[in-house]
């Protein structure tokens, strides 16, 4: 039984900054449970005394953007429960799905792991396997994934209280990072190779996306393919309707949907057609 539901304040979003609570606590108000939306946890003394007085078997944590003190990892005799993205050690970190296509990965997971006091170091107790489309998009795998561990945590909130789950550690070795985006990440090395650029399309949609200079604004890709086409590095490339841009090491890709800064998103051909690129012109850093 769900005892209480812990998540983050309401906050401003969007351009009017109207105050909107998060989709955890929308569902959870659908469901009628009981809501706490601490500022703080760390030193908040009527949190730590709420939790206490509940004396929850374990405490599932899941995106919730704050570090979890050490007497709340003291506090569940299961433990604090964490689902996470990825198959760990892999991808630790807060865009681990993100990473993953960026990276060029064919298959990612979830795993559910006791949290310590690292980053995503604790001990594994369950994991699933997904496969990564090749046309997803960080948009499209998240709900995949979301599901998946829905289930999986079910599974492993059982496991424990049966004791039919042995925990292990993870393997520090193979630890890779998936750091929080910024905006930069976003930018378009053309010495890359086009499928190295196209994945970080995929992964980093629909923030920070894929951008690139044209005429001194920010041009957002947002669909392109490789090709087989000879171009020079970062020189675009107009055929009839068609868009292509050069990459590293003799690749290319044709950009199929576009959007020019303070512009609507539109198709190559319409920006061909308004902006009339020119021959040599190429796409600055």
């Amino acid at each position: 039984m769900v005892r209480l539901v812990v998540t983050q304040p309401d906050r401003p979003k969007g351009r009017g900054l109207e105050v909107v609570a998060s989709p955890v606590k929308q569902f959870a108000l659908q469901l009628g449970l009981p809501i706490v939306q601490p500022e703080t946890i760390k030193n908040n003394i009527d949190f730590r005394a709420q939790l206490s007085e509940i004396k929850p078997d374990a405490i599932i944590v899941v995106g919730y953007g704050r570090i979890v003190p050490q007497w709340m990892l003291e506090l569940p005799p299961l433990g604090n429960i964490n689902l996470h993205a990825s198959l760990l050690p892999k991808y630790r970190g807060a865009a681990p799905i993100q990473w993953a296509i960026a990276r060029g990965e064919n298959v990612t997971g979830v795993t559910t792991m006791k949290i310590d006091a690292g980053l995503d170091t604790g001990d594994i107790l369950l994991q699933q396997e997904i496969a990564i489309a090749a046309d997803d998009t960080a948009e499209t795998l998240a709900p995949k994934l979301a599901g998946a561990g829905a289930e999986l945590t079910v599974t492993t909130l059982k496991g424990l209280q049966a004791g039919t789950i042995l925990a292990r550690k993870q393997e520090n070795s193979q630890a890779t990072l998936a750091p929080i985006l910024k905006k930069e990440d976003g930018h378009i090395n053309f010495a890359l190779r086009a499928v190295e650029i196209l994945n970080r399309l995929r992964g980093f949609q629909p923030w920070p996306g894929a951008y690139a200079q044209f005429r001194g604004r920010n041009l957002q890709f947002w669909r392109a393919a490789a090709v087989k086409r000879a171009i020079p590095m970062a020189e675009l490339k107009v055929d009839g309707d068609h868009l292509f841009v050069g990459c590293g090491e003799g690749t290319a890709i044709e950009i199929v949907e576009l959007q020019l800064e303070g512009k609507k998103r539109t198709s190559a051909a319409d920006f061909t057609r308004g902006y009339r690129p020119l021959p040599g012109e190429k796409l600055g850093p």
